[in-house]
């Protein structure tokens, strides 16, 4: 009789949970059967929903629920707190199943190469994302003095910054953010964030919906000069065949021809300001510098050898995230992503890795909305089965699932499962009850791992 189709998926960030979904509603699902091992490095699962989305975005969480109807199935395992190479090899996933999928995301800030950028006061996004989010691999702390911050770049983890640079901590308190996290927003003496964009409106990344929250908090004066307002042919064209580019071109008009208000922190979007260089003095930013720009017919802009210095302490960086290397797999260093064709990890021959798969960010880079992974995901398993169906995919040495339980156990490892899920679920929840919110995130990995009830294997 045969057996099922064992798959390994490494990241259990809604990139790898959709590549499980589409395996189970494949046909190999129902005969002979699939199944599937999710490796996560951290002792929870969700990936960029649990420390990438801010936490005064519960409707994007909302997602959590669809990944948790997936990760319910009985063909799933997790094993949390499992790192990848560190605690399992590509040679280690290869002994146990037909077929590996990388969806391990993009944690890291993609550099911006301008002086100064070194500076104590010059920060990235990811790594301010990471600490309000409750990483349990980052500093507790965050400093947070200046009162004029600069933040860089115009896509959606941009207006997260400067939101959550600019709301009040009790405005943030009823959000899952844990105590060290309002600790430290309650100490924030920013008064002034602005945020640069060197392109135009109809260039602006944002999400439409993700633009007009800014408006909606009490203590945010969102503020655009109406100078920002300009269009070319080619920016015209982007507005008649994008409509979140309208939109959001729509939302930037209106603000900038309304009176400005007395809310307290002023939140300024300035457009066609092009970041050149970081300013410092003794080691510390005290300014940033940028060169106005005009666009140049096609929607793309050019400089104008105009300079502006800005009087601000603090600049975070959010001009993309960037993948980590994986070992054992072949890297494009300028996408920061894993060669591939539909999924299929392309080695410097040009031939395919065998039973060797990537999907989501790893493999396309950090562009899109989370359910745009969902795409990357069935073309990956469609190319998947089709391996195996005409005998592509090579043959474990050990595929019975208590073999993997075995190894880790060899390996003195401990890890956390789905069930162990539900149970730090259940103690986040009830941490925030007393408190009337619906959870406080727990962020030190030792308490996760005892809440999760993870042990070592004997």
């Amino acid at each position: 009789m045969p057996r099922p189709l064992r798959v390994a998926i490494v990241g259990a960030g809604p990139a790898g949970i959709y590549a499980a979904d589409a395996l189970l509603k494949s046909e190999v699902a129902a005969e002979p059967g699939v199944s599937i091992d999710i490796f996560e490095r951290m002792p929870a699962p969700f990936g960029l929903i649990r420390y990438g989305v801010a936490p005064d975005h519960p409707r994007i969480k909302g997602i959590i629920t669809a990944l948790h109807q997936v990760l319910d199935k009985p063909q799933i395992r997790l094993f949390g707190n499992v790192d990848y190479p560190t605690d399992i090899s590509l040679d280690d996933l290869r002994a146990f199943y037909d077929a590996v999928i990388f969806s391990t995301g993009a944690t890291a800030d993609r550099a911006l190469d301008i002086p100064g950028i070194g500076l104590e006061g010059s920060y990235g996004a990811a790594d301010f994302v990471s600490w309000y989010d409750g990483h349990p691999d980052v500093p507790r702390t965050w400093p947070l003095t200046a009162e004029k911050v600069a933040v860089l770049g115009v896509g959606n983890v941009a207006l997260d910054v400067a939101r959550i640079l600019a709301k009040t901590a009790d405005e943030l308190l009823p959000t899952e953010i844990p105590p060290n996290v309002h600790d430290g927003l309650k100490a924030n003496k920013a008064l002034e964030i602005h945020v640069f964009g060197r392109r135009g409106p109809a260039q602006a990344k944002f999400s439409p919906m993700e633009l007009r929250e800014l408006d909606h908090s009490p203590s945010i004066e969102v503020i655009v000069d109406p100078e920002d307002i300009d269009y070319d042919e080619g920016s015209i064209a982007t507005r008649r065949g994008n409509k979140q580019a309208d939109m959001v071109a729509k939302t930037l008009e209106n603000w900038a021809i309304r009176d400005v208000g007395d809310r307290p922190h002023k939140l300024f979007l300035h457009l066609f300001e092009s970041p050149t260089e970081i300013l410092g003095e003794d080691g510390r930013v005290v300014g940033l510098r940028t060169e106005r720009t005009a666009l140049d017919g096609t929607g793309n802009v050019k400089g104008t050898g105009a300079f502006r210095d800005w009087d601000v302490t603090a600049v975070y960086r959010a001009v993309g995230y960037l993948s980590d290397a994986l070992p054992k797999l072949p890297w494009d260093l300028a996408s920061g992503t894993v060669p591939d064709e539909g999924g299929r990890v392309i080695e410097e021959s040009g031939e395919h890795l065998q039973s060797t798969y990537v999907t989501g960010w790893i493999r396309r880079g950090p562009v899109g909305l989370i359910g745009h992974t969902k795409g990357d995901a069935n073309e990956t398993v469609a190319n998947l089965l089709d391996d195996h169906a005409n005998g592509r995919l090579h043959t474990p040495a050990s595929p019975a699932p208590e073999a993997v339980e075995a190894f880790l156990a060899e390996r003195n490892i401990r890890f956390t499962t789905w069930e162990g899920w539900y149970r730090l679920d259940a103690a986040e929840k009830a941490l925030g009850a007393p408190q009337g919110r619906e959870r406080v995130k727990l962020v030190e990995r030792e308490d996760m791992l005892r809440e999760s009830g993870a042990s070592l294997i004997s």
